[in-house]
């Protein structure tokens, strides 16, 4: 079952909700049922097993969030919840110093309790992991700490069906150089560090030749920089070393920052005839995403010679402007750098000019376009650019970087899929799009909606299977990604696959699938021989109940 908006609300304010220390008894929006069904159990830690006191359960009926309820546990750890109607309820509880969890949840998944003859909903054991805390200090080359520190920490990300290191925190060390990243979930980390030495000077430079600089008054011991630097004592993020964090943890992990020698670059920056000049921007990659690093000085030199200064040696993209004609935007090129020596002279004609693109957008079968509706452009790395359309369902990007992207389309609605890419004199099926360097592009988008609903059940050796994921794999899965719909089964093992876009797919329920690969063709091949193939039709809407219960198969 995917959780609810209203239950993502409960899962995000469940900590503070639990800093109450008055014992409420339960509230409910449901009639009295003196016939009705119960739900009951015992909340535990997910470590160790023992039941948890002053935990606050809520229920909510999957079909109407305004139906709830709310109590709080014994000291057993006991709690129930009785005179329900027979249905689907979200079940969830949170306490201090515990994450909040949905009933037997993975990622934004969890397994609805089905109220009805013969299901047991009376003996459910709920499972609340402690939070884990990562801390550390920041060292400099002498091991004294280093303060104000940006320290980023990122983690494994398996929501997309390939394993992503993304991003997700960033806090600043205190004056003891220390840092600390609470209420963290299970998982594998990885964390880095950016800073300035306190000591670092860094003088202009007076340029005597290519690549040649005047000796200064500044001992050059002193005009150094920190590299970025990843746990433990890498620089390069393929060279970082993951940190495991189990449910409880408290674990320490310090990052030791050494000195190298700091580059000065020059740029040649055009002017707009304004004496307006716009500063280069230096990025790095940082797993699956791009950081932009920050300069610790800059100086115009000669007309249109910019000098950056405090920078460490490394392979960068280096986006820089190559047009700024007044009361026009500002047009870029990019490329991939190495910068190594000081003194480097950085020739703008080297790097990609960047491309622009206007779409026109329009809806299979529908006169209008919903509101709002916004295209994507997703590259190789999953990084994503997006802009809304208009009321004439125009979109248009500026500043594109060259490459191969996916078009995508999302809407407050139904799912959205584009059909077809057109091009004057040129249509291609599917959602691929080639940006060439430099160039102004004018498409056509086409899109396909979609409210049908795949519902149906899972089994495990003829039996209802909770807790499956259950996995629906479009026909050639590596170039329609975002086909791809997921659920977790519910206590009869009734599962519901939203949004599904018209055309062949095949479904597959997998035990305990969660940490597997499994929008990679490679992986999700294996499970498909043993699915069940099914086709959605066109224009299709309401629900599709499918007559063969799913077999789950073991991982």
């Amino acid at each position: 079952m995917l959780l609810s908006r209203y239950q993502l609300a409960i899962l995000l304010l469940g900590l503070a909700l639990c800093l109450s220390t008055s014992v409420t008894v339960a509230q409910s929006a449901y009639p009295a049922n003196a016939a009705g069904f119960r739900i009951a159990g015992t909340v535990v830690n997910a470590i160790g097993g023992n039941p948890l006191a002053r935990v606050r359960v809520s229920i909510e009926d999957t079909r109407d969030s305004q139906k709830f309820q709310q109590t709080v546990t014994a000291e057993d750890g006991r709690f129930e919840f009785s005179q329900l109607d027979p249905g689907k309820y979200a079940l969830s509880g949170a306490k201090r110093g515990f994450l909040t969890a949905s009933y037997e949840q993975h990622e934004q998944f969890s397994t609805a309790i089905v109220t009805g003859a013969g299901l047991d909903t009376e003996h459910l054991v709920l499972r609340l992991p402690p939070f884990a805390i990562l801390s550390g200090k920041v060292l400099d080359e002498a091991g004294d700490p280093v303060r104000q520190a940006t320290v980023s920490l990122y983690a494994e990300d398996q929501r997309s069906g390939v394993t992503r290191i993304r991003k997700v925190r960033s806090e600043m060390s205190d004056d003891q150089g220390t840092y600390e990243f609470a209420s963290l979930r299970p998982g594998t980390y990885f964390i880095a560090s950016t800073a300035t030495p306190w000591y670092a000077i860094h003088p202009p430079s007076v340029q005597q030749g290519e690549g040649q600089r005047a000796s200064t008054s500044v001992d050059q011991s002193l005009d150094v920089a920190y590299p970025v630097t990843y746990y433990k004592d890498a620089t390069e993020p393929d060279d970082a070393s993951p940190i495991p964090v189990r449910a409880g943890d408290h674990l320490e992990a310090d990052i030791q920052l050494s000195p190298v020698p700091a580059l000065h670059l020059l740029f040649h920056v055009p002017d707009n005839g304004e004496h307006v000049f716009y500063s280069p921007i230096l990025q790095r990659p940082s797993f699956d995403g791009m950081e932009q690093v920050p300069v610790q000085g800059s100086k115009m030199g000669s007309p249109g010679l910019l000098e950056i200064s405090g920078v460490a040696a490394g392979r960068y993209t280096v986006r820089m402007p190559v047009s700024v004609a007044p009361g026009e935007p500002v047009r870029f090129s990019e490329s991939e750098m190495d910068l190594t020596t000081d003194g480097q002279d950085l020739d703008l004609a080297k790097g990609q000019p960047t491309s622009s693109l206007k779409a026109s957008v329009k809806l299979l079968g529908e006169a209008s376009l919903p509101r709002p509706l916004w295209i994507l452009l997703r590259n190789s790395k999953s990084r994503v650019v997006a802009e809304q359309a208009n009321e004439k369902g125009e979109v248009e990007f500026s500043e594109v970087m060259p490459g191969k992207y996916e078009v995508l389309a999302e809407g407050a609605g139904p799912a959205y899929s584009v059909l077809r890419v057109s091009t004057p004199g040129h249509e291609t099926a599917g959602h691929s799009l080639d940006v060439a360097p430099g160039s102004s592009l004018d498409v056509s988008l086409t899109l396909v909606g979609s409210e049908t609903r795949v519902e149906g059940f899972a089994k495990r050796n003829g039996n209802a299977a909770p807790g499956a994921m259950v996995v629906l794999v479009p026909r050639n899965p590596e170039a329609n990604h975002e086909l791809f719909r997921r659920d977790q089964t519910d206590l009869d093992g009734s599962f519901s696959l939203p949004g599904v876009i018209p055309g062949p797919y095949t479904v597959c329920a997998i035990e305990d699938g969660w940490d597997l690969d499994w929008a990679k063709p490679a992986v999700i091949d294996h499970y498909c021989e043993h699915g069940l193939s099914i086709v959605v039709a066109d224009r299709g809407e309401g629900t599709m109940k499918l007559q063969d219960a799913i077999e789950v198969q073991p991982k």
